[in-house]
């Protein structure tokens, strides 16, 4: 079943329900203010037939009957009237004919307590039985109520016809109006079908309400959004890496070749070797660097990631930079003293964390005018902040929002050789760590990389 039936079912169910509960409710309450009624009319009718028969009985008692049905119409339909007397003798009965039951609707206990009783008999006529204290006398009187049954009978017709003929209309409309409200799910749906890597720019069109379906509609221009800007960053990424192999590859190719149309010396033979090792070793820390990003692409937050102190993590990273780097002059400090052993404390992937860091000391070794590196570090007691800092020429204005781009390389590094990766695999992993890093300029000649990481939740406190 799909949707369009189905809302339109469950939509025409509701109303159907709401329909009959209203007819049911409309025909029950007009029956019991109907039923309320007619007991009126006949327990006054028998009051008044009392009067009359007590006001005529005083003159002459043999007479009482012919004179009230001379004087007397019958204001009910199939009207009986019988009247006992204290003893629960008949005294009168209207008509004349009507035969008095041996067993009384009523008992006369019952009504001598002073309560007027209201029911049925079997014939379907509502009765009405009463006690009379001025005459000590008891009354019984019925009637058939013709008219308001027949118009309770014409009623049940009417919301019967009501209640199909709504359904009938709440299915039509049910139908035209799911129609009209899913129009955008099929626009939708036809953009999902169409939509592919050749035709990324197209967008479902969403109107100005704001309404769930526009509100999916928005949502899924979002998502195109973002993946066409992963296509380009995967068709960027694939031609800055090509371009970035063939160049060492060219080079050596070029070497090679030269090398085998010359007649060379050992010693030039060696020279070229160097030259094709040197060569070789870019192409494989460019390899590297592309393994590196590619491995973890796809790798999220880990909650049992083991606790890592991020001081301690980074006086290892710091030492193993001094043996790549022997001039490298590193100063670690701390912002202010922290006031809990455990603010230093997170949980992170160690080798992961490591990488990011040495990328970090890395850039700030190799764009510094002095080769020295400032290490901060800081603690809120909810995050920890590493800033490294050096001194160098600052990034262009421009540049700010590209440098954690793969192969993009800023103003500032056009005379030095790299590829442009090492800021990428740095946003990379500390991305999955839910961290941040971010470039701010300091001073006039002070550039500053500062990386966040959030304390995980179930950290002991002390």
């Amino acid at each position: 079943m799909n949707f369009k039936l189905r809302f339109a079912l469950l939509f025409t169910f509701f109303v159907s329900l709401i329909l009959l509960v209203a007819c049911i409710t409309t025909y029950l309450l007009f029956y019991q203010a109907r039923e309320e009624d007619y007991f009126k009319r006949v327990s006054k009718e028998g009051l008044e037939v009392h009067k009359i028969f007590v006001d005529i009985r005083q003159d002459d008692p043999g007479i009482a009957y012919r004179i009230i049905k001379d004087i007397h119409d019958k204001a009910l339909f199939y009207e009986q009237v019988y009247i006992l007397d204290s003893a629960g003798k008949v005294i009168f009965r209207f008509p004349d004919t009507l035969q008095i039951p041996r067993v009384l609707p009523v008992k006369l206990e019952t009504l001598h307590k002073g309560e007027e009783v209201k029911r049925y008999n079997e014939s379907g006529a509502q009765l009405v039985a009463m006690y009379i204290p001025e005459t000590d006398s008891y009354v019984y009187v019925s009637g058939y109520d013709r008219t308001g049954l027949a118009r309770m009978n014409i009623l049940r017709f009417i919301l019967v016809v009501v209640f199909f003929g709504g359904m009938v209309l709440s299915v039509l409309i049910s139908f035209l109006f799911v129609r009209q409200a899913i129009q955008p799910l099929k626009d939708l749906s036809l953009q999902m079908r169409k939509t592919g890597v050749q035709n990324l720019t197209e967008r479902v069109p969403v109107q100005a309400n704001n309404d769930e379906v526009n509100e999916i509609a928005r949502n899924f221009n979002a998502m195109l959004e973002r993946l066409q800007k992963s296509f380009d960053f995967q068709k960027n990424f694939v031609y800055h890496a090509s371009h970035e192999l063939r160049t060492p590859l060219a080079t050596m190719l070029s070497q090679t070749e030269s090398s085998l149309n010359k007649e060379l010396s050992v010693p030039g033979y060696k020279k070229v070797l160097l030259s094709l090792k040197e060569e070789q070793q870019e192409m494989i820390e460019l390899t590297n660097s592309l393994l590196l990003i590619s491995q973890f692409e796809n790798m999220g937050y880990v909650q049992d990631w083991p606790l890592l102190r991020i001081d301690e993590l980074i006086y290892e990273t710091v030492s193993h930079s001094k043996k790549v780097f022997p001039d490298l002059q590193i100063n670690i400090t701390f912002a202010s003293l922290p006031e809990n052993d455990d603010d230093f404390i997170i949980r992170g992937n160690e080798s992961l964390l490591k990488s990011a860091f040495t990328n970090l000391i890395k850039n700030a070794y190799t764009y510094s005018v002095d080769q020295k590196v400032y290490i901060t570090l800081d603690s809120d007691g909810e995050s920890v902040f590493v800033h490294i800092d050096n001194a160098g020429t600052q990034l262009p204005a421009d540049d700010k929002e590209n440098i954690m781009i793969p192969f993009f390389r800023g103003g500032n590094a056009l005379t030095t050789k790299g590829y442009g990766l090492g800021l990428s695999i740095v946003y990379r992993f500390i991305s999955i760590h839910n961290g941040t890093v971010t470039y701010t300029p300091v001073a006039s000649d002070m550039n500053r990389f500062t990386v966040t990481l959030g304390k995980h939740a179930d950290i002991p406190e002390k």
